[in-house]
């Protein structure tokens, strides 16, 4: 398979979940200041509130690198400090149940990896690995075991199954209450509806707009262009931005001028699949790149014989972009950190549980208010905005 490298000629053409507006209480939040690619001394403002390592740095070009890793990093540890309360709180753990068909190479990386991200936040893990040629009655076997189990708050089915098994059967079969992959119809069709809430976002994109949060992004009145309108990254993407008031265009395998298109674009989120597709030309000064792709390209240089780039070339992005994701080290890590969260938050909604910070915040919000409200009234819900640090997903947000 011929792959492009980044100096070849254009590739082919190809939370309740409305997200936090105070992400910056959990994170640091940094500005993006326009500055000179001739500038030599790195530029970035830090907001810190729990950590002062600053999450933008400058490259040796223009943009600045927005580190999925790095922010990942912190989700988790929000994450580990949740669990910990809920433990103490009410004798309950999270639990994750993976099923995996088949032994793919690239499973050999994805399912340790999340594996090993259950355990460091304190959620249980639970796995089932079924050979290749198993019959799709022996998957809906454990995926009505595990949505009958109290210890299990989170399915994942791990994609791409065998041919011969039927993908639609198989994901419907997960218990929407636990479906943190977010891959039922339903939960994509509420939230595609306005005044509907998801009871759950598809991971990789939501940690899109948790990276866009992060940094301080503003997501509101700009235009953005998702290219590829794939069901588990492109599609729920637009219609995340579109919950964030941008103007939405999605770019795909039939769309005539993708680069005029593009190159319109504040915010683009590229996940098609192909290797440095977007060039710089494609790209619009100072817009924000999200780059979702992750290829292997061949590298003589490389002990493995390949390189891993994304769908934008980001030799060429560096020099036109304020700010562009790195791959890897940019989504990758934000798609675990979010199924991390949404198990959590199953398992937090299965047992009605508010985190611990919140309780402590709302009492002594409610001992020093002239008000007087009703402890069970679910206006008292909506009488301060959430500042636990220990919360991603507060009920009282």
């Amino acid at each position: 398979m011929a792959l492009s490298e980044c100096s070849t000629s254009t590739a082919s053409r190809f939370f309740p979940m409305s997200l936090r507006r105070d992400a910056a209480v959990l994170a640091p939040r940094l500005s993006l200041p326009h500055r000179s690619c001739a500038s030599k001394v790195p530029s970035f403002r830090t907001l810190a509130v729990r950590a002062s390592t600053p999450l933008l740095v400058a490259s040796e070009a223009c943009a600045k690198v927005i580190h999925g890793k790095y922010v990942s990093k912190l989700i988790r540890d929000e994450i580990s400090a949740e669990v910990s309360g809920m433990k103490e709180a009410i004798g309950v753990a999270p639990g994750l149940a993976v099923i995996i068909v088949g032994d793919r190479k690239d499973f050999a990386t994805y399912v340790p990896n999340k594996k090993k991200a259950c355990e460091s936040v304190g959620i249980n893990s639970f796995e089932v690995h079924l050979p290749a040629d198993s019959k799709e009655e022996e998957v809906l076997k454990f995926i009505t075991g595990f949505n009958d189990d109290p210890l299990v708050h989170g399915i994942l089915v791990q994609l791409p199954l065998p041919s011969h098994m039927n993908e639609q059967s198989i994901l419907n079969a997960v218990s929407i209450e636990k479906d943190v992959d977010a891959f039922h119809p339903l939960n994509i069709g509420r939230l595609a509806m306005r005044g509907r809430e998801p009871l759950f976002v598809p991971c990789t994109p939501k940690g899109c707009i948790e990276l866009l949060h992060r940094y301080g992004i503003g997501i509101k009145g700009k235009r953005a262009v998702v290219i590829g309108r794939g069901n588990i990254v492109g599609m729920p993407a637009a219609l995340l931005l579109q919950r964030e008031d941008a103007t939405i265009s999605i770019v795909h395998s039939r769309t005539q001028n993708p680069e005029e298109i593009t190159r319109e674009a504040d915010i683009i989120i590229a996940a098609v699949g192909q290797p440095n597709m977007v060039r710089g030309s494609w790209i619009k000064p100072g817009a924000v790149i999200i780059d979702v792709g992750i290829n292997p390209v061949e590298d003589s240089k490389s002990s493995r014989g390949y390189k891993l780039v994304g769908d934008v070339c980001y030799e060429e992005a560096c020099k036109v972009a304020s700010a562009t994701t790195p791959v890897p080290g940019g989504v990758g890590p934000m798609t675990i950190a979010m199924l991390l969260c949404n198990t959590l938050t199953s398992a937090k909604r299965t047992h009605n549980f508010q985190c611990v910070g919140c309780f402590r915040l709302y009492f002594t919000i409610r001992k020093t208010s002239s008000e007087i409200v009703q402890e069970d009234s679910l206006s008292t819900r909506t009488a301060f905005t959430c500042r636990c640090p220990y919360s991603l997903n507060c009920l009282f947000s």
